[in-house]
């Protein structure tokens, strides 16, 4: 029987998932101890022994005691410094900085490989759901048809909130802020920003293919309005901002972010609030949705503990799928959808040049327009897109 070891941790980070994962490392009985916690603001009032506290990275990457690092800190070119340090010092890493690992996975993916060190960072995705680690074991020989997704938990909240309390979209946000769901600039969850970072992760692990994330389209709710809302309630159906990974031809995947219209018979309709939810379209295993919270600190915590459990028997992501079919996978850009365009000049639709036109509104209140066009032709036009008088959302149901 292979007994899980003792770790020594050094923590990077004592914000809301940093108190979140020492509630519940306090609460069990693991075999692990933190020795030394790296800070930022030393004045800031804490309950726990100042001797635990350090603002000097160096006490943590240089102590031979330490051998699991856990980054959790919010600046992510300092986590990825320290991320890597740590890594060339001989230590294995947990981490759930998303934005860190989207922008650097195939450079830590090789360090850590070369260092013969783990990097794992289940907490980056969907915080309490195990998709990552799924992905990895369940589906690791499994052809993905789909994976559809409610990875922002900030971002479901507000919807929900717009939708069961008739809340304006201003106080719904203030609301989610209030709770800790949002931060005070938040546009990384509302704009899409945070569910690509996730999306680029999870189509590492789903297909192999790792890419820039700042090549997957992305657009959020910021601009959503009383008309769209009205408009999606008399349709029978409510606005989710979704991730989407779809494979579209032979070594092609598409990926993107936007507001989708959902109906009452998927499974993403009935998430709410701050949960998160994905549904995976496998060849074999047929359709599975995964459900859980998507934000807090005691579920994102409860995802990292998982990594720290899992490092106690040396476990190591394999990659098998990016290092089996990297050298053929390839995004696909021009993978065409079906959208609703609010709208307020004709010039823009114009600009968009849809290739096909299905269903067209216009009056001097309210227009709108739903068709078919190329998810390159929205990229090329991403900049137009972004203004209070467009709001742009899926539409595939509707057709």
């Amino acid at each position: 029987m292979h007994l899980p070891k003792k770790l020594t941790l050094g923590l990077f980070g004592f914000g809301v998932v940093g108190q979140g994962l020492l509630d519940i490392i306090s609460s069990k009985n693991l075999n692990l101890s933190i020795k030394k916690i790296g800070i930022k603001h030393p004045e800031k009032q804490r309950t726990l022994s100042a001797e635990l506290f350090t603002t000097n990275p160096d006490e943590i990457i240089n102590d031979p005691e330490i051998d699991t690092v856990v980054e959790l800190i919010n600046d992510a070119d300092a986590a990825y410094e320290l991320v890597k340090r740590s890594l060339l010092a001989g230590k294995s890493v947990v981490s759930a900085n998303k934005k860190l690992i989207a922008e650097h996975l195939p450079e830590l993916i090789s360090l850590a490989e070369e260092t013969g060190k783990s990097f794992l960072y289940e907490g980056a995705a969907c915080a309490s759901i195990p998709i990552i680690r799924n992905l990895e074991e369940y589906y690791d020989n499994e052809l993905l048809h789909e994976i559809r997704g409610i990875v922002n938990g900030s971002s479901n909240y507000i919807l929900s909130k717009i939708y069961q309390e008739q809340m304006t979209y201003h106080a719904a946000l203030k609301q989610a802020q209030d709770l800790g769901f949002a931060e005070t600039d938040p546009l990384l969850d509302v704009g899409g920003y945070d569910p690509k970072f996730k999306l680029s992760i999870i189509a590492a692990h789903a297909y192999g293919l790792i890419v820039d994330p700042a090549q997957i389209f992305n657009y959020g709710i910021q601009y959503l309005s009383a008309d769209d809302i009205r408009f999606s309630t008399e349709k029978g159906v409510r606005i989710k901002l979704v991730a989407r990974a779809i494979p579209a031809e032979q070594h092609a995947i598409s990926l993107f972010v936007m507001p989708a219209f959902v109906t009452a018979e998927e499974p993403l309709y009935q998430v709410e609030n701050e949960y998160n939810g994905v549904v995976i379209q496998a060849a074999f295993a047929d359709r599975q949705f995964f459900y859980g919270k998507g934000a807090g600190g005691h579920p994102t915590g409860s995802a990292v503990l998982s990594d720290i459990a899992a490092l106690r028997y040396d476990y190591r992501y394999e990659y098998k799928k990016y290092h089996t079919l990297k050298q053929h996978l390839t995004l696909k850009t021009d993978q065409q959808i079906c959208i609703y365009l609010r709208y307020e000049h004709e010039q823009l639709v114009e600009a968009l040049q849809f290739d096909e036109i299905i269903e067209r509104f216009n009056n001097r209140k309210f227009k709108y327009v739903m068709g078919l066009i190329s998810l390159e032709k929205l990229i090329a036009n991403r900049e137009k897109l972004l203004t209070p008088d467009v709001f742009l959302c899926e539409a595939s149901v509707l057709t």
